[in-house]
């Protein structure tokens, strides 16, 4: 009597058996997940990781992550999912330790794709200096999440890391005379998906900026320290987002120079040709830093002496007018209000 392959060898898809809590669930964990993602703590296969501590502030933040394509120029869901929890304890200035990772996989998604994104989390975690060391796994039914005709996967994350000593980010802090600041040009992230999405070629080297930037940011806070009022990542909603947030929090306002605002050939013509103000585009490598006048040049060399800050521009500066608003000075002398965007121009960016 013969026997055909094992179960699990007739499956290159997900299959909703992956996600019942029996032996195709572990050979999922211990075959595609383990290999990519693995370490002491997550092999461990407990409810729960301990990690050893040695005192401080705590941050934690947790995300989940929503995007089609899930893989797209620059970047996947797994790169994304990491750099986004890495960066949003970052512009806390908190130190990231680890991670956990959330799947959520629709049935009918390659198994292929599950290990390239996989691969990508693995590869932005040692980038970062993160370890993921706990997760989960759910499987759904084909179409119950919604979405595009292709199989989806949905990623959330949690992340903790111990925020530095002495240092004091509040938009409270900020004052008339403060420099703002971006590390890099605009709007790549949310253009590039658009490019995918709308099946559209701009220009070759559009690409997503998403990338993790605790390091960069930490060079920052060991250059300026007490001189970095305020940092946040410019993602959904983008720069005008975070400048609004940035004149409501504090009660002044924020004037920013069209001139400065670095943006690369490409993203400008994707976003004429689209209609999009870049200003209100994600970014998902890029920061807004108010920091002290005194600080401003020094902050600006350290970020364009690193690889994810080379091209950082200081834009503008925090007045005292009232009432709180941002102002844009134009290329030919004008001004208008930059306001926060109502919604989101493009969906499913992260």
């Amino acid at each position: 009597m013969t026997h055909g392959p094992p179960v699990h060898m007739l499956h290159d898809h997900i299959v909703l058996a992956h996600g019942g809590g029996g032996e195709l669930m572990g050979r999922l964990i211990r075959e595609h997940i383990l290999p990519r993602i693995g370490n002491p703590w997550l092999a461990s296969l407990t409810d729960a990781a301990v990690l050893p501590w040695e005192g401080g502030d705590l941050v934690l933040t947790t995300d989940s992550y929503v995007v089609t394509p899930l893989e797209f120029p620059g970047g996947d869901i797994g790169r994304l999912a990491v750099a986004g929890t890495v960066n949003d304890l970052a512009v806390m200035g908190a130190r990231p330790v680890a991670l956990s990772l959330g799947l959520i996989l629709e049935e009918g998604l390659p198994l292929a794709v599950l290990d390239r994104v996989l691969d990508s989390v693995a590869a932005t975690a040692r980038e970062a200096g993160v370890t993921v060391v706990t997760g989960d796994t759910k499987v759904i039914e084909r179409r119950m999440a919604g979405g595009d005709a292709a199989a989806q996967m949905f990623i959330n994350t949690a992340g903790v890391g111990q925020r530095r000593a002495g240092l004091d980010l509040d938009l409270i802090r900020i004052t008339p005379g403060d420099a703002v600041l971006v590390t890099g040009p605009l709007a790549e992230h949310g253009l590039a998906i658009m490019s995918v999405r709308a099946g559209l070629e701009f220009d070759s080297t559009l690409r997503s900026d998403v990338a993790p930037l605790n390091g960069l940011l930490d060079a920052v806070f060991e250059a300026a320290g007490a001189g970095v009022r305020f940092v946040r990542d410019a993602t959904r909603g983008g720069v005008a987002g975070v400048l609004a947030d940035i004149a409501d929090g504090c009660g002044r306002s924020v004037e920013i120079e069209e001139r400065a605002i670095p943006l690369s050939p490409a993203a400008r013509h994707a976003a004429e040709m689209l209609g999009l103000d870049p200003l209100a585009v994600a970014n998902e490598g890029k920061c807004v830093l108010v920091v002290a006048a005194a600080d401003a040049e020094r902050v600006l060399a350290v970020c364009r002496g690193h690889p994810l800050g080379r091209d950082a521009a200081l834009v503008g500066r925090v007045t005292a007018s009232q009432p709180p608003l941002v102002e844009l000075r134009t290329r030919v002398g004008g001004r208008r209000i930059v306001q926060r965007p109502y919604g989101e121009d493009l969906p499913r960016i992260c």
